[in-house]
């Protein structure tokens, strides 16, 4: 069993930045994808950023391109989202997640039902 935790959730305010990161509390997950998701009050959870095993290929929810990046430090067995030109409509928890793949996989999934494990999630509010 994969344990996630994140860190790196705040009280911002808009245009402000943050940076996430995630790690498993005792395992390495070189061959894993890494996902974020993010739920807010009253809403569904959603997609916000993916990266490959390899940290080779990423891929965003269009309302955060540009101004969100995702990386993942296989070395330092760590997933960071670097949110850059935040909004309140950013505001939500926001889980990080981990799918085991195969090595050949080249695009990291999108779904959430894809993803074996998952974090508790941090708090990330931005004011106006």
């Amino acid at each position: 069993q994969v344990q996630l935790v994140e860190s790196g959730g705040g009280l911002v305010q808009a245009g402000d930045s943050l940076r996430l990161s995630c790690a498993p509390s005792r395992h390495t997950f070189t061959q894993y994808a890494m996902g974020w998701f993010r739920q807010a009050p009253g809403k569904e959870r959603e997609f916000v950023a993916a990266v490959t095993w390899n940290g080779a290929t990423t891929d965003y929810a269009d309302s955060v391109k540009g101004r969100f990046t995702v990386s993942k430090d296989n070395a330092q067995n760590t997933v960071y989202l670097q949110m850059n030109s935040l909004k309140p409509e950013d505001t939500a928890v926001y889980y990080c997640a981990a799918e085991l793949v195969d090595v050949n996989t080249v695009v990291p999934s999108t779904k959430s039902s894809e993803y074996d494990y998952w974090g508790q999630g941090t708090q990330v509010t931005v004011s106006l």
